[in-house]
């Protein structure tokens, strides 16, 4: 009767030393991708759901391990089931990236435009070069004070051929960009690709470094404000969007 107890009682704290082990492993992967042991949990009856485009925007080609990259593989299956949860009826999109894939960018950006639910961008620290028409792709855009924006010419990196195709594929690239963003903000053409071409304002090339208040009084961005100024925008579209489905019933 001993030993039986003995080894069922071995066998109950080998089954409770797994347990431990496994959530002390679950507690460390937290610390190392996170730097926390909890996250904060958005709340159960939350319908807001928040996306992150950080780091450089990665295309077809992948980048470095050490690079910080929002690769367009996880964002777009995510806008797409975003699209279709009906548990979600806002989106809260915060940018803080340097660009990157122009292709990957825009498709993103028109992802993020054909959304029929409320959508809301706020850049935080950066929105760079392709990440400006994801920022303005959203119903509407906040940027804090302190964000920049830089606008610049469509490059190519690599092996490049020096044809008169060459600069007609760069030229109609840079069309699709400039057209976007011109639809979806309330900046002209003219006013856009003159800080596109814009000399003087960054060191060694062309192109203008849009700082908070610029480029809402340019026209680039609807509002200057924070997070909680994104969220309580955001809340109150979907209760206009609540009045509005209330009427039509």
């Amino acid at each position: 009767m001993t030993n039986e107890g003995n080894y069922i009682n071995g066998k109950n704290q080998n089954e409770g030393g797994d347990k431990v082990e496994g959530k002390e492993s679950s507690i460390v992967e937290k610390i190392q991708q996170l730097g926390q042991t909890n996250v904060p949990q958005m709340g159960q009856d939350s319908k807001i759901h928040c996306l992150t485009i950080v780091g450089q925007i990665e295309g077809h080609i992948q980048l470095p391990p050490q690079n910080k990259t929002t690769k367009y593989e996880h964002v777009i299956p995510q806008i797409v089931a975003i699209e279709q949860n009906p548990n979600i009826e806002g989106l809260l999109v915060i940018l803080n990236t340097v660009g990157g894939d122009v292709e990957a960018g825009l498709a993103i950006a028109e992802m993020l435009a054909s959304i029929s639910k409320p959508t809301v961008s706020i850049v935080l620290g950066g929105g760079h070069s392709i990440g400006v028409p994801i920022a303005v792709s959203c119903d509407h855009s906040f940027i804090v004070e302190t964000a920049t924006m830089t606008i610049h010419p469509v490059r190519l990196t690599g092996l490049v051929i020096g044809v008169p195709q060459t600069f007609e594929y760069l030229d109609k690239m840079q069309d699709r960009v400039v057209n976007f963003v011109t639809k979806h903000s309330n900046i002209t053409e003219e006013k856009f690709k003159e800080l596109m071409f814009s000399k003087g304002n960054l060191t060694r090339d062309i192109g203008t470094n849009v700082v908070g208040k610029d480029a809402v009084a340019y026209g680039l961005i609807d509002d200057v404000g924070g997070v909680g100024q994104a969220i309580q925008k955001l809340n109150s579209m979907l209760d206009s969007q609540h009045d509005n489905k209330q009427v039509l019933q």
